[in-house]
């Protein structure tokens, strides 16, 4: 084999291990995974969340609290207006508007989200992507949110969402959402 041969394939073992390493997970997986998650039915009423940041080396960064407010707005719009608690006593808040698209998909704006979120709902799963406008000490920088939900049952949703910059993962945050008054089972 050439010297040129090898190197081609080299480089092309390279590019294939580089691509796959950074591929997402196809939503298609969750098609017959139950329960099915219906985004009207969940997001409706008191939600409340527990959540951390952990940064890429999975050191936890910081802890929160989330208080859900979520309310509609006819048939095709979901508020959601989410008052977070963080462990180091500072207090933020962000108001999310959903609407359901005509094919399925679900478009989501909020005051720190960069243009629109969009998102699929797939068997028990909900996928987001969105840029999102995250301040640290005293920038704020624009960062990739790649947003997996799953629907454990009725009333309980466990999300990771992995935040990226320029393809380099900067972290990572792990939330459990749970709706209040009701009885899980």
């Amino acid at each position: 084999m050439s010297k040129f041969n090898k190197l081609a394939i080299g480089f092309g073992l390279s590019a294939t291990l580089l691509t796959s390493g950074c591929a997402t997970q196809n939503i298609q997986t969750y098609q017959n995974a139950t329960p099915t998650f219906d985004m009207h039915e969940f997001f409706s009423g008191q939600i409340e969340g527990w959540g951390m940041f952990q940064g890429r080396n999975g050191e936890v960064k910081k802890r929160f609290y989330v208080d859900i407010d979520a309310t509609h707005e006819g048939d095709d719009v979901i508020v959601l207006n989410e008052k977070f608690s963080w462990a180091d006593g500072s207090k933020s808040q962000r108001i999310w508007r959903l609407t359901e698209q005509s094919d399925g998909r679900w478009i989501g704006t909020a005051g720190d989200v960069v243009g629109e979120a969009t998102g699929d709902v797939v068997g028990n799963t909900l996928h987001w992507d969105y840029v999102l406008n995250l301040p640290v000490e005293d920038k704020t920088y624009k960062v990739n949110f790649d947003d997996w939900i799953y629907l454990i049952n009725d009333d309980v949703m466990l999300n990771r969402s992995v935040m990226t910059k320029f393809g380099v993962e900067l972290g990572s945050v792990t939330l459990s959402m749970h709706r209040k008054n009701t009885d899980t089972q």
